[in-house]
C-alpha cells in the first residue's frame, strides 16, 4: 500500500464462517477512502486481516524468509538448481545490494510494520469491549514481532549473550504513516534494543490475546515466538520455560505421523500458527522453489544432496525418506507438495526441541527429560530412539532431522556460534544488505552493512 489515502484494502465485512480447521475465506476486494480507513471498528478489523494477508505473502512469511534462511546457511546438504540469480546469490554467500529477494522481503515486513502500528494507533476507535480491543492489539503486536524478529535476524550481526549487543540492527519505525511512498526517516537501532521491542511486543500479545483464536494468532503463538526468541538470545532458561507453557496449555498435540504434519489445506493438530492459503489466495514460494511441476512448482530448483541424507543416523527415519524424484530427477523434500496447503510457522515440534535444548543447557528436567523429548519425535518418525545424557549438539543434530527447510538452520549455526559453510558464524557475508532505496530515501540510516557500501 503505497498511500493509504488512495489504496484498496481487503474489506472482510461479509459474513464469514471460521472453526480452527477451516481455511479464511476471502471475499472479492473491495475499495474504500482511505481517509475512512481508521475511523471505525469494522475497518480498523478489515485493515487487520489486511495485514495476515501481507505478510503470508510469498516475499515474506509465505517462504523467501524461510528460504533465505536455509540457502544462506547451507553447505554441502543442497544446491540451487534454478535459473534466478537472487537465490544463486545467497546460497553462494556473495550478496549484491540490489537482490530482488531481500529488497522484497524487506519492505514487505516494513508494510507490514506500518500497517501494524496504524492499527495500534487508533485502537481507540474499538469501542464494543475491553476484550475485544485488547484482542486487536495483541494481534498487531504479535505479527509486529514477527517481522521485526526476522529482521533483525537477517540485516543484524548476530545477538551474542553476555554483550551489549550495540551493533546496528534495522530502522525501528512504531509509529504508523499514511503515505506509505515517503517512509518515516529512522536511524537503525541496536540488535539489543530491537530484541527489547520484540519482547515487550510479545509480553502485551500474551497478555491480551486469548487462549483460542480461530485461525488467527492466540496466546499460545505469541508464546511460541517468544520461546524462538529467547532461544535466538541464548536465554535457555526462559526459552524453555516458554516451550514448556506451549506444550503443556495451548492443546496441540503431535500429529500421528511425521507425513501428516505438512500439506495440508487446514492447520493440524500440531500447528500453533499458519498463514492460511486457498485455491483464490495461493502464494507459497515454498511450493514455487522446492516442488515439482506437478505439485505447483518450477520443477524442483532447490534438490538435496547425498550430505542430507548422511545426516540421519537411521536410514529407517521416516523424516529421511519424506522425499519423491523431481522433473529433472533429483531428490526433493516432502514437505511441500500440496500448492494451496496452510503454511505452518510454528509447530509443537519446535517446542519440543525448544524445551529439550532448554533443559540440556540448565541441567533441568522441566516438564519431560530431553531424551524423552526427543524420542517423541523419533518414536512418532520410526526413528531409532536416544539414550540420556544428550548434548547441546544432539539436540541441533535433532532440529537438522526434523525442521529441515522451514528456515531454522542459518539462525541455529549463528546462535550457537558454528561456522557457516566455513565461515565465522559473524563473518559480514552473511547478513543481508539493506536496499538501494532504504539507503537512498531514508537520511538517517547510516553506512550499509559491511561489504555492501554506503
Amino acid at each position: 500500500m503505497n498511500n493509504l489515502y488512495k489504496f484498496s484494502i481487503l474489506m472482510f465485512i461479509a459474513v464469514f464462517t471460521f472453526s480452527c480447521d477451516d481455511n479464511l475465506e476471502i471475499d472479492p476486494e473491495q475499495s474504500i477512502d482511505g481517509s475512512q480507513a481508521l475511523n471505525s471498528e469494522q475497518n480498523i478489523a478489515a485493515l487487520l486481516l489486511g495485514v495476515y494477508e501481507e505478510a503470508g505473502q510469498g516475499v515474506s512469511f509465505g517462504g523467501d524468509i524461510q528460504i533465505m534462511a536455509d540457502l544462506l546457511g547451507a553447505s554441502d546438504q543442497i544446491s540451487w538448481f534454478g535459473t534466478f540469480l537472487a537465490p544463486r546469490q545467497l546460497i553462494q554467500k556473495s550478496l549484491l545490494v540490489d537482490n530482488t529477494f531481500v529488497r522484497d522481503t524487506w519492505f514487505n515486513n516494513y508494510e507490514t510494520i506500518n500497517q501494524t502500528n496504524l492499527i495500534i494507533d487508533n485502537l481507540d476507535v474499538i469501542t464494543s469491549s475491553d476484550a475485544y480491543r485488547a484482542q486487536i492489539e495483541g494481534e498487531a503486536k504479535f505479527l509486529r514481532a514477527m517481522s521485526y524478529f526476522e529482521l533483525v535476524r537477517l540485516w543484524g550481526l548476530p545477538y551474542e549473550a553476555g554483550t551489549t549487543n550495540s551493533q546496528p540492527g534495522v530502522p525501528l519505525r512504531l509509529i504508523g504513516y499514511e503515505d506509505y511512498s515517503q517512509p518515516l526517516p529512522a536511524e537503525r537501532a541496536s540488535v539489543e534494543e530491537i530484541y527489547a521491542q520484540v519482547l515487550s511486543d510479545l509480553e502485551d500479545a500474551y497478555t491480551n490475546l486469548p487462549a483460542s483464536n480461530d485461525i488467527f494468532a492466540d496466546r499460545y503463538a505469541a508464546q511460541a515466538l517468544r520461546a524462538r526468541v529467547y532461544l535466538q538470545m541464548q536465554n535457555y532458561a526462559a526459552a524453555r520455560d516458554a516451550a514448556n507453557d506451549v506444550i503443556e496449555n495451548s492443546g496441540a498435540s503431535l500429529t500421528g505421523s511425521f507425513a501428516d504434519a505438512f500439506n495440508n489445506d487446514a492447520d493440524s493438530s500440531e500447528d500453533l500458527f499458519d498463514f492460511q492459503v486457498t485455491n483464490q489466495t495461493g502464494d507459497s514460494d515454498l511450493i514455487t522453489f522446492y516442488a515439482s511441476q506437478d505439485n505447483g512448482g518450477r520443477g524442483g530448483d532447490i534438490v538435496l544432496n547425498p550430505a542430507y541424507f548422511a545426516l540421519f543416523p537411521d536410514a529407517d527415519d521416516e523424516r529421511a525418506n519424506f522425499t519423491y524424484i523431481g522433473d529433472y530427477g533429483d531428490n526433493l523434500t516432502g514437505k511441500y507438495t500440496n500448492q494451496f496447503a496452510n503454511i505452518a510457522i510454528f509447530r509443537l515440534a519446535e517446542m519440543y526441541l525448544i524445551r529439550a535444548e532448554g533443559n540440556i543447557m540448565e541441567n533441568t528436567a522441566v516438564g519431560q527429560t530431553p531424551a524423552e523429548d526427543v524420542n517423541l519425535l523419533r518414536l512418532r518418525a520410526g526413528a531409532e530412539t536416544v539414550s540420556a545424557p544428550l548434548t547441546q549438539e544432539d539436540i541441533l543434530l535433532e532440529r537438522q532431522l526434523e525442521l529441515a527447510f522451514e528456515g531454522f538452520l542459518l539462525h541455529d549455526l549463528k546462535r550457537t556460534q558454528n561456522d557457516v559453510d566455513g565461515l565465522p558464524y559473524n563473518d559480514p557475508s552473511l547478513v543481508l544488505p539493506i536496499p538501494q532505496n532504504e539507503m537512498d530515501t531514508n537520511d538517517l540510516i547510516g553506512d550499509n552493512n559491511p561489504g555492501y557500501g554506503s
